[in-house]
């Protein structure tokens, strides 16, 4: 509506063939754009599909792509300036400047630092939710024992419920310390209860007094990676699974971090904590992997922090025993890694295990030292110190 031929103003145009509202139009799109960037030179990495590298002589280009919103990084301006020519040559593109706003969250630069913050979206939860001004506390979560899926009445708004709680998930992508507190809310979006709302409402009060944190990325001349991991045994109250949680930090930048229900229940606290194990060193392989890609690989082996002896012993020792005769693949995995080279797994000790934060709701005084840790280099640096000692 709206289009008319000057020629042929009362004419009617037939449309050949129509892709809004289909089921195939993303795939078209993306296989559309793929075809150029490749003819153009760039190269899809298998790590990322949504990621294109270029390397043109000494000039190096990421091109990241999130439906219709591409990130471009390239090593020169005059780069930069040729590969948005050609993409305006082929598609209808619109160039925003330097990088201060991706998908929602907002970037902003200090010296050689990058700040990524998410804290109008933050707001517009509030804002949602009708807790716009509602009084602050001072945890997302309290160290009660986790919600049961039969606790309470039905809450009498679960749309209401599950909208305020996918938009929660979305901002952990900046927020690490909410993880735990989302994950446990995220699992009873089928069937949310009042006591449920509760938790909800808790995270958001939380979010009250946190809204000005962000997540720092600094660049580092070690590309090294070191990562933390913890499990909480048995501690869903219905079918008995345990959360297992980690972090992984990229010199001094906390790089990615998950808190996550096991698929399947533990027999002992080791075979909890031995899955946990399992699922970083996973990250840790992709991470490597698209490292690899970038032309920056880790010059040395990713160490894991883990505060279960007898997890680290399996990590080092595949033989099959009562412990570990369930987890027959994991058992498997996680040595042949160690003997690699790729991964080494120490113990710490839980005064120190920075992943207790995704596994578990902490008091107060213990989330306002492990929130710091998370973000800041000083901190994690001198406990790093420590515990080489």
């Amino acid at each position: 509506m709206g289009f008319r031929n000057k020629q042929f103003p009362n004419h009617v145009c037939r449309l050949k063939k129509s892709l809004y509202g289909l089921k195939q139009t993303p795939r078209a799109w993306y296989q559309r754009f793929i075809d150029y960037v490749l003819r153009m030179g760039f190269i899809q990495r298998k790590s990322d599909n949504s990621l294109f590298i270029l390397h043109h002589q000494q000039h190096t280009a990421y091109l990241l792509l999130y439906v219709d919103d591409i990130l471009l990084v390239t090593s020169s301006a005059h780069l930069c300036q040729q590969l948005m020519d050609s993409l305006a040559s082929e598609f209808a593109m619109k160039y925003l400047g330097p990088l201060s706003y991706f998908l929602g969250i907002t970037v902003t630069r200090h010296k050689d630092s990058m700040f990524l913050s998410q804290q109008a979206y933050a707001y517009d939860i509030m804002h949602r939710a009708g807790m716009r001004s509602c009084k602050q506390v001072d945890t997302p979560v309290d160290t009660q024992p986790k919600l049961s899926a039969t606790s309470g009445v039905p809450f009498d708004d679960p749309s209401l419920y599950r909208s305020l709680a996918g938009a929660l998930q979305y901002l952990t992508f900046t927020r690490p310390d909410l993880s735990y507190a989302v994950q446990q809310i995220c699992m009873h979006m089928h069937a949310p209860m009042n006591f449920h709302w509760q938790a909800l409402k808790r995270i958001i009060r939380y979010l009250q007094g946190t809204t000005s944190y962000d997540l720092t990325l600094e660049p580092s001349s070690s590309v090294t990676m070191t990562a933390y991991t913890d499990a909480d045994w048995a501690g869903c109250p219905d079918t008995r699974r345990s959360t297992s949680g980690y972090c992984v930090y990229f010199g001094p930048t906390l790089l990615s971090w998950s808190s996550k229900r096991q698929p399947t229940v533990s027999r002992s606290s080791a075979e909890a904590e031995y899955w946990g194990v399992a699922n970083v060193v996973s990250e840790i392989c992709w991470l490597r992997n698209l490292l690899l890609e970038l032309r920056h690989p880790p010059t040395k082996a990713t160490l894991i922090y883990c505060d279960n002896v007898s997890a680290v012993y399996l990590s080092g020792n595949p033989v099959q025993h009562q412990r570990t005769k369930y987890i027959e693949l994991d058992i498997h995995f996680v040595p042949e890694q160690v003997q690699r080279g790729l991964i080494r797994v120490h113990h710490v000790s839980f005064r120190h295990q920075i992943a207790d934060i995704f596994t578990k709701g902490l008091p107060r005084n213990l989330l306002k030292i492990s929130v710091p840790v998370l973000a800041s280099v000083n901190l994690l640096l001198r406990l790093r110190g420590y515990l080489s000692l």
